[in-house]
């Protein structure tokens, strides 16, 4: 029954995009968030739906969709040449099947983020996109907060609809996803069209705002953690208030440590000392090796390369016994273990050249992003108010998501080439209507100088 669910929920969404082609976009945007064939027991798994998606989402623009305020911008370029460098490395990669089977995904998410900024050529297109990544997202987020909330959740433990732990089902992932989220989702509650930013609006947005911050709690995720942390002072930062809210935010902090779990303010108290846990000590073991593999291999060694890793480390941890209490060392060995760092991640796999690209981009949108944000700050007009905003929101939902990439291995993952698509389409949207503006400056003031009328 549930598959025949989806199926009538994708064909129908599908035979809407035929007269409205943006709606494909939704849908892929969908498909690639919540992975609907992972919540089915066999049709949509039997289904390439995230490949069909794609070709009819790229197929209806081809064929339907208005093309002439689309816009390439250097950006999109990186992506390509970034593409193109991946793959090469899967073609030269160390695991050449592993390689294979990551790369029939990645460049999907590649090729997403450059075409997506193609169709965002209004408001509502970029509104929309946001929306739908915010409700995509809010299924799962939404799912676990209430878990968190009944029942308390735990690390690996907490049931996110599905058992698969990949993608944005795994814990981590997903903690950090949803703080990256808050920003956009307060920005819906000022200025949100599609929606208008009635009471029931903001009540369902502060609403998925508490869930999203007890991802964290739920899944028992440092980096969920460290990313609340970096949000709540950013926003801080931007605040009036500061001196009000500051004090009033570590009373909350401090005032709900006992109405944690046990297990969360024990899991969180490893950050301080990651030695004490061992799958923070093997994360640095790996990084490690990263650092001495690039140095005898500058191209990276493709996909997946980290099988290839093997490492020996001390962990030292607290035992307490009828004597006292006692620091205990033990030599572990392992192997084969992933990066947990989409920075190592993207050095280890794709060299120098490749992390440069990658760098690249995430700069170059950052500082675009803080430029128009720079630039309509001081703007109150019904056609700017929402762009400062907007662009504030999504340069803070970045800067959270690549801290939170620090210590989760998701470099490629489609959300953030999406983010990145919002941002570039965002910039070309302003340029566009800066260069129309200027144009109709110069038709008025050459009409004036010649005396002839408007």
């Amino acid at each position: 029954m549930r598959d025949l669910f989806f199926l009538a929920f994708l064909g129908l969404f599908g035979v809407m995009g035929l007269r409205r082609p943006f709606l494909l976009v939704a849908l892929y945007a969908y498909i690639d968030i919540v992975s609907p064939q992972r919540l089915s027991y066999f049709l949509l798994n039997a289904i390439p739906i995230s490949a069909i998606a794609f070709a009819l989402m790229v197929g209806a623009w081809l064929a339907v969709d208005d093309k002439k305020d689309c816009r390439f911008s250097a950006r999109q370029g990186l992506m390509l040449l970034l593409l193109a460098w991946c793959g090469y490395t899967t073609m030269t990669a160390d695991f050449p099947l592993e390689a294979m089977t990551k790369w029939n995904w990645v460049w999907k998410a590649i090729v997403a983020g450059v075409f997506l900024p193609l169709v965002l050529r209004t408001r509502l297109r970029i509104e929309a996109l946001a929306l739908f990544m915010i409700l995509c997202a809010s299924t799962i987020i939404i799912n676990g907060g209430m878990k968190t909330a009944l029942s308390g959740g735990g690390y690996g433990v907490l049931n996110l609809m599905v058992e698969n732990n990949s993608g944005l089902y795994e814990g981590s992932i997903i903690s950090c996803v949803a703080i990256s989220l808050i920003p956009l989702i307060l920005w819906f509650t000022h200025h949100g069209t599609v929606f208008p930013p009635d009471w029931r609006v903001k009540l369902f947005a502060y609403c998925l705002c508490f869930a999203c911050m007890l991802m964290p709690i739920g899944t028992e995720a440092r980096t969920g953690l460290v990313c609340l942390v970096i949000l709540a002072g950013m926003m801080l930062m931007r605040s009036k208030r500061k001196f009000v809210y500051a004090p009033l935010l570590a009373f909350a902090g401090l005032a709900a440590i006992p109405f944690l779990p046990a297990s969360f303010t024990d899991r969180m108290k490893t950050i301080e000392n990651h030695q004490g846990d061992e799958s923070a000590s093997t994360r640095v073991a790996v990084w490690m090796w990263t650092l001495d593999y690039v140095k005898q291999h500058p191209g990276g060694g493709g996909f997946d390369n980290y099988l290839a890793n093997s490492f020996t480390y001390h962990t030292r941890e607290t035992v307490s016994d009828g004597a006292g209490t006692r620091v205990e060392s033990r030599l572990v060995t392992d192997k084969g273990r992933a990066y947990h760092s989409a920075y190592f991640e993207m050095l280890g796999e794709q060299g120098y050249f490749g992390f440069a690209l990658w760098a690249l981009l995430h700069g170059i949108c950052f500082i675009r992003t803080e430029a128009i944000r720079r630039r309509f700050r001081t703007r109150d007009g019904p056609q700017d108010a929402w762009i400062a905003p907007f662009a504030l929101a999504l340069q803070q939902g970045h800067v959270v998501y690549m801290i939170g990439s620090l210590f989760v291995g998701i470099a490629y993952q489609p959300f953030i080439f999406m983010m990145l698509a919002l941002q570039i389409g965002l910039d070309t949207y302003v340029s566009r209507r800066a260069k129309d503006a200027a144009r109709r400056d110069l038709q008025a003031a050459l009409v004036a100088r010649q005396g002839l009328p408007a």
